[in-house]
């Protein structure tokens, strides 16, 4: 009678249990105002794709550095049984071409792909969010996109370290003498003030009421068009009306006890996230002992990233244009010879590590859960910090400069450092590789994290790190997204880039092993985690992120 009566009581805690759970939703976001305004439309009924479409067009009006209706990104879907990847990366122009930023002699012309007309691709978030909208979303367009439009012609107010970019911004752009218009449109923009966009407001009004009509064609159209001719840029009428954002299968692999979703080409991020993890989980049996962030730990990633990215650099572009070998780079026989390759006691030589032989840094992110445990996880991005620098007359927003994502030419670096060839050329219509690495984790098909960060090819270690600090070494939220992290990319050669805080005795041996340390803070992650039935949401702490569960 007493097991029989036990067995009822445990039965009713397991009940609350879930349903305590159940009742919970999450939000982790860049700033305040898309935390808000996604908050109020869970609260309103909607699921996390209707947050996710209200948040970002709400990080075009009050996140203009990254968030944005001028660029593009990833969006990573769990709804119910059904898992989706949205793919809205921009396209290179029609008349785009191979050799398009080098001079007579073949040399890449600096900073063309970076600043300027030349530097945008034609964008996709408009098409993306439509797509979201129409395969998952579930209250109307128009109330999801009207938050924004309130935002641009209301105002809000500027926060203080969006203030301090947009005038360093404007600083440097006079410093180097770039030709951008980013300071007609954004010298306002200061700290603690008002701060009204109402060629924005107007754009977001067609986009509102039109669709992605009210974006590609029609008077969004012909000012971006005019814009172009203007200044002899290159996207026309043709590349907007052909424009299409994809739906894309995520890549899903076993890691541990959990199932990993993540993304697939045109990202190299979702391949370079995987083989980071499995790697990492072969090979850390060899150590009897290895604290989080102790030098063991930090060489020994650091080893694994020398790897992923020389294939990176070899293997990833566009899947429309190159054959990607997604599965051959994360089948277990590949990872296991990827693994026996690691140096556990010194550096391995940079210039001899070649991909294997399988036979920005703006940009933003935000994480949701909703009360049904359907989860988003969105990166998305304008590249650099304020993207081309480059303003749409008349429409108000800022132009991406993406363009720098493709190899402009093999054997030099991006602006990242990144290295690529063939696979990542530049071809018109073709999506430019992305480090853009949305992820969430799967328990017995329930959400146990969703993850993500901006920060250029600094974006897949964020991520990773992130898991491995919840998972491994049982953070909560905001201990993950808040541990100093560190990266390493193969290039520069032997660096490792970290945060502040990692421990002095743990610099010293890494310097004794030969690493060139640079501190340097990079990343902002916006993570949700369950924890033993309970949400936790964090922003990192260096942002103006804010997260809340309800």
């Amino acid at each position: 009678m007493k097991k029989s009566l036990l067995g009822i009581l445990l039965l009713g805690l397991v009940i609350n249990f879930t349903t305590y759970a159940s009742e919970q939703a999450a939000v982790a976001m860049p700033d305040a105002y898309s935390a808000d305004a996604a908050k109020a439309i869970l609260e309103k009924g909607g699921n996390a794709i209707d947050a996710a479409i209200t948040a970002q067009f709400v990080l075009a009006v009050t996140l203009p550095e990254a968030g944005n209706i001028g660029g593009g990104g990833f969006m990573l879907v769990k709804k119910g049984d059904t898992t989706d990847f949205i793919d809205y990366r921009e396209k290179a122009p029609l008349t785009a071409h191979r050799d398009m930023y080098l001079d007579e002699n073949g040399d890449v012309i600096r900073g063309l792909s970076v600043y300027g007309i030349l530097a945008s691709g034609v964008p996709g978030t408009v098409s993306g969010m439509w797509l979201a909208h129409q395969k998952h979303g579930s209250l109307a367009w128009n109330d999801l996109v009207q938050p924004a439009v309130d935002l641009a012609e209301n105002g809000f107010i500027v926060h203080p370290k969006l203030g301090r970019s947009v005038a360093g911004f404007i600083q440097r752009m006079k410093a180097r003498e770039i030709n951008v218009n980013f300071a007609d449109y954004f010298a306002d923009a200061k700290a603690d003030t008002l701060f009204k966009q109402p060629e924005l407001a107007a754009t977001l009004k067609r986009i509102r009421d039109r669709g992605p009509d009210g974006f590609y064609k029609g008077e969004t159209a012909d000012q971006i068009v005019a814009f172009m001719s203007k200044h002899n840029g290159l996207i026309s009428h043709q590349d907007l009306a052909m424009y299409q954002a994809k739906s894309r299968q995520p890549i899903r692999d076993k890691w541990q006890q959990y199932e990993v979703l993540t993304a697939p080409p045109p990202s190299s991020g979702g391949i370079a996230v995987l083989q980071w993890l499995k790697i990492y989980e072969q090979v850390r049996s060899s150590y009897k002992t290895m604290g989080h962030n102790s030098a063991d730990y930090v060489h020994l990633l650091a080893e694994i990233g020398k790897r992923v990215f020389a294939d990176r650099a070899a293997y990833l572009g566009d899947p429309d244009f190159y054959p990607v070998p997604v599965q051959d780079l994360i089948a277990d026989a590949y990872i296991s010879q990827r693994a026996a390759q690691i140096n556990k006691t010194a550096i391995s030589i940079t210039d001899e590590i070649d991909p294997g032989l399988y036979e920005s840094e703006e940009t933003t992110h935000f994480s949701i859960v909703d009360k049904q445990g359907n989860a988003v996880s969105n990166t998305t991005t304008i590249n650099l910090g304020f993207g081309s620098g480059m303003v749409v007359e008349g429409a108000g927003f800022i132009l991406n400069d993406e363009m720098d994502d493709f190899s402009a030419k093999p054997g030099v670096a991006n602006v990242f450092g990144a290295y690529g060839g063939k696979a990542n050329e530049i071809q018109p219509q073709k999506r430019m590789l992305s480090s853009m690495s949305p992820t969430i984790l799967l328990k017995d098909n329930n959400v146990k994290l969703v993850t993500g960060s901006p920060g250029g090819t600094t974006i897949i270690t964020s991520v990773y790190q992130s898991i491995l600090n919840a998972i491994e070494f049982d953070m909560t939220a905001e201990q993950a997204v808040n541990t100093p992290r560190f990266h390493h990319q193969l290039w520069p050669k032997d660096t490792i880039r970290y945060h502040p805080n990692l421990s002095e005795s743990v610099i010293e041996k890494l310097k004794a092993l030969g690493y060139t340390m640079q501190e340097r803070r990079f990343g902002d992650l916006h993570m949700v985690i369950n924890r033993n039935g309970k949400l936790e949401a964090a922003s990192e702490a260096s942002g103006r992120g804010k997260s809340i569960v309800f």
